[in-house]
């Protein structure tokens, strides 16, 4: 082993050893029992279960009573670790800058009545198009993204949703706050490329961008299909030109159709580039189009003139589809004018790095358990998300010192290319090294409980679903909606919205369109 590859090793070591410190000193309340929770979360082997499971790990030297009563009574400085995260080593682009991905996962509980704070969660049913609404708590997380091919990201934060929430004006609020940690760990600096924000098509990507004006960051997000875009209004001397009679000089320009090809006009930029799963992968740009933005949903109250946000266009269109789908052209809309050919092919490219985020749902919530859990209490299922996090950068950060356990069937893998479930099977041997800060448990006895044979005289109290209309009034079910009845259909007229107010089931709106 090269010095090079042993300093690397002993930074690797002590960044983990830092981040178990840190950790250790935000549990406030209970803090040893939460601390060896996390770590029988990192050394079990294989997928978590059930919680009551993580009791019987060596690294859990307390009882099942002891892990359930730090997440429901125990108290963590969430402030304090979430400086912790963003003072932690983070990925960067080819170029130097970071790059963050905002999504939102849900933590379904549909049967769980008991459990107050409860939202719809929109998910994906089985089948083409199956859209269902969900009971659960709805988390929206955001992570620093990797270059080339990877399923890891550093998560930075998690905001549980509340009912009735927008989902933008949250989310904005959060990308403020991970920025300014950042700039105060020193991530980013004057003079460093912009911090570029992607979004998927579930968020409005120039409001967003409105929003978080004065920032150093630049937003990326998908946009539907069938969205219509405002190129910019002509100059006085040209509209004097088109109208010598004079008039009101309009704000907007002519329309750009997404549907429609010959309201697109020439591009700005057009890139091809040949990719390995994908082919050919054109995209072509088309410079200052913004929306067109109404007095109507988050709009409305907005005091003075409503804004013009132009930004960058981008049409990417494939060859082919590893998985076989359908191959449809993806639509982008970027907050900087003026882009280059490289300005372009960035946007893209990191575009397709959001998925990685999706590994991350799935290993947290497959492989860590996150949501296997049947917590009551919202305060704890946050404790618990915060918990899973942590566990995960560690994982991260150890990733140099994990030494490849794999299973017969498995093929060899470099040790910098490790998967994340893989190098949770080598921490365990790690964590002899490291060393725990929790105390060691004290003999008890554990209480006399309810009496046998007694009934709880005590039940539960039962929550309804947050159902809340996008005028932030609570849902009320309408009289003449009848159990067993068939709901009217609403009739929209040619060109409008429907003749009465209508929500989705669950009664929450999702951010489309200009709102």
């Amino acid at each position: 082993m090269s010095l090079v590859d042993q300093g690397v090793l002993r930074d690797a070591f002590a960044e983990v050893s830092h981040f178990r410190s840190e950790l250790y000193a935000c549990l406030t309340v209970r803090g040893d029992a939460l601390f060896e929770l996390c770590d029988a979360l990192l050394c079990t082997d294989g997928p978590v279960r059930t919680l009551v499971d993580l009791a019987l790990a060596p690294e859990h030297r307390r009882g099942h009573g002891a892990l359930y009563g730090g997440l429901n009574q125990g108290r963590m400085d969430v402030a304090r670790l979430r400086r912790a995260l963003a003072g932690m080593p983070l990925p960067r682009a080819a170029d130097g800058r970071l790059v963050l991905a905002v999504d939102v996962s849900p933590w379904l509980r549909p049967d769980a009545n008991t459990c107050a704070d409860r939202a719809f969660c929109h998910t994906f049913g089985r089948g083409e198009g199956k859209h269902q609404m969900v009971p659960g708590w709805p988390y929206s997380v955001v992570a620093a993204l990797e270059t080339g091919r990877t399923s890891w990201t550093a998560v930075l934060d998690a905001v549980r949703l509340q009912p009735g929430a927008d989902v933008a004006a949250v989310t904005t609020l959060q990308i403020r706050e991970v920025i300014e940690r950042l700039v105060a760990a020193g991530q980013w600096k004057m003079g460093d490329p912009n911090i570029l924000i992607v979004l998927d098509a579930g968020y409005e990507a120039p409001r967003i961008a409105h929003l978080l004006a004065g920032l150093p960051v630049e937003i990326l997000g998908r946009l539907r299909s069938d969205r219509v875009m405002r190129r910019p209004a002509p100059s006085r001397e040209e509209f004097h030109r088109q109208h010598p009679a004079g008039g009101r000089p309009p704000r907007h320009g002519g329309e750009f159709v997404f549907g429609q090809s010959d309201t697109w006009g020439p591009e700005h930029v057009v890139t091809a580039t040949d990719t390995r799963l994908y082919g050919k992968a054109t995209a072509r740009a088309w410079d200052r189009l913004h929306p067109r933005l109404t007095r109507r949903a988050a709009w409305l109250d907005h005091g003075a003139e409503l804004p013009v946000i132009e930004g960058t266009v981008i049409r990417l269109s494939v060859e082919k589809l590893p998985s076989g789908g359908v191959n449809k052209p993806v639509w982008l809309w970027w907050s900087g004018t003026g882009a280059t050919a490289a300005d372009v092919d960035r946007c893209w490219q990191s575009f397709l790095r959001r998925f990685d985020i999706e590994h991350t749902f799935r290993l947290f919530k497959q492989t860590l358990g996150w949501t296997k859990p049947r917590l009551r209490d919202s305060d704890a299922a946050d404790r618990w998300t915060w918990l899973v996090i942590a566990a995960y950068t560690q994982l991260r950060l150890a990733r140099p010192l994990a030494h490849d356990l794999r299973r017969p069937w498995e093929k060899p893998t470099e040790p910098n290319k490790l998967t994340p479930a893989r190098v949770r099977r080598g921490f365990r041997n790690l964590h002899a090294r490291t060393g725990t800060p929790a105390r060691a448990p004290k003999p008890t006895r554990p209480g006399p409980g309810r009496p046998l044979g007694s009934k709880n005289k005590r039940p539960a109290t039962r929550y309804d679903v947050g159902r809340v209309l996008a005028t932030g009034e609570s849902y009320s079910r309408p009289a003449h909606h009848k159990v067993g009845t068939k709901p009217r259909r609403l009739s929209v007229p040619d060109g409008g919205a429907p003749t009465s107010g209508a929500v989705p089931p669950g009664g929450q709106s999702r951010p489309t369109g200009s709102g």
